[in-house]
């Protein structure tokens, strides 16, 4: 009986860690988001996506914010004043800015994005490291 009991304790004990080691690792977590936009239409990237973006970097919801222009965005970016007057709000704001050369140059505008200040480059492994860092992702 004395062994069943240590061996019950045992547990107990091993659970409390266990516990404890997942309530650390979740007060642990980056308070950086990610945003990523895809998406080629206006009206989403201005009211919901940019928007979003704009505010959390001026009211500092996040330590780290981190745009990232990938697929249509990027030739719709490059097109348009009023986004390009927006992205310039979201740098002042303390946003970065980064862009997939991939995309960009399928679209032939990686100086545009360039002229525009955005880091243009390939973005697949830092996206991946983002992600599997815990960065919180907003995506349209």
């Amino acid at each position: 009986m004395t062994r069943l009991r240590w061996l019950g304790f045992s547990v107990f004990v091993l659970m409390l860690i266990s516990t404890g080691i997942a309530a650390t690792q979740v007060a642990e977590k980056p308070d950086k988001l990610l945003v990523l936009w895809t998406s080629g239409d206006k009206e989403v990237a201005t009211h919901m996506l940019l928007m979003y973006t704009h505010a959390s970097g001026r009211m500092k919801w996040w330590d780290d914010i981190r745009l990232v222009i990938w697929g249509p965005s990027s030739k719709l970016l490059a097109v348009d004043a009023e986004l390009q007057e927006y992205v310039k709000k979201l740098q002042d704001a303390g946003v970065q800015i980064q862009a997939c050369v991939v995309c960009a140059n399928k679209y032939d505008v990686a100086d545009d994005l360039k002229k525009l200040g955005i880091d243009v480059k390939p973005m697949g492994k830092p996206l991946t490291k983002m992600i599997k860092n815990g960065w919180h992702l907003l995506s349209v």
